[in-house]
């Protein structure tokens, strides 16, 4: 896959909700657009977990904005060609801890590939149930991080993201309706991003493809949320259950 800035396109060429209730959730700090805690929704407690868009952006600013807000691990979900230089050193005390969540090379990379690029919720289903290991093992990163606030990403902090965030979520008691407006904030926050790189609207052009298949943004997703019993699943592809009650306390004590 090549790699640019935002992550992967649906399509290239050339609306987004804004709900009131994230506009607490939503972090600025310098260098970023698409950061936002998920505490508030379900059960999350503030401080916990931050989603956002790959950090390569911050500033040095921004990095001490994330470090005085308790970022102490970042879990980062892309692939080795998408890394890049940070613009701005990142803190001694945060430790680094890189899960590649796309399995590039197989063929189950392949077949999504040819179909969505792996950039809507329609393959989300087939991560979980083939490619489970993968989502656990980005899982586990955040059950056992050390103390302190977790900020996870991807290149876009959208699809890669919002499928740990998915699972992170329902975990914590999040409603399907909380779940999906959440993951629908990132089509507003990064449609600058993606208009700078010349790619048309993200949000019009997965809600087109998705058309082709009978359903929608928020279908595909409250799908996935209702068939996803938790703790279940994660007990079920590997997590122990010290894991999953570390990972519980992270989220919601």
């Amino acid at each position: 896959m090549a790699s640019i800035d935002c992550g992967p396109m649906l399509f290239a060429g050339t609306g987004g909700d804004h709900p009131t209730a994230a506009r607490g959730r939503e972090l600025s700090w310098d260098g970023c657009v698409n950061a936002r805690d998920l505490g508030g929704l379900g059960r999350v407690r503030p401080g916990a977990v931050v989603r956002m868009e790959e950090p390569n952006r911050l500033s040095a600013a921004g990095w001490a904005a994330a470090w005085s807000y308790g970022v102490r691990t970042v879990v980062d979900l892309r692939n080795t060609d998408e890394y890049g230089q940070d613009s701005a050193p990142r803190p001694a005390g945060i430790t680094t801890v890189r899960v590649p969540l796309e399995p590039v090379g197989t063929p189950f990379y392949e077949h999504w590939e040819k179909i969505d690029n792996l950039a809507s919720p329609l393959y989300y289903p087939a991560m979980l149930a083939e490619q489970s290991e993968r989502v656990i093992a980005a899982v586990r990163a955040i059950s056992a991080a050390a103390p302190g606030c977790v900020l996870f990403h991807c290149s876009g902090g959208k699809d890669r993201t919002g499928l740990l965030a998915l699972v992170l979520l329902t975990v914590a008691e999040a409603t399907p309706e909380e779940i999906v407006a959440d993951y629908l904030l990132s089509y507003e926050r990064m449609r600058q991003r993606y208009a700078e790189l010349g790619y048309r609207d993200q949000r019009t052009a997965v809600t087109e493809f998705l058309a082709t298949r009978n359903t929608t943004i928020e279908a595909s997703l409250s799908s996935t949320i209702v068939d996803l019993t938790m703790p279940d699943f994660l007990l079920a592809n590997g997590l122990s259950e010290t894991e999953v009650s570390d990972l519980h306390a992270r989220l919601t004590t």
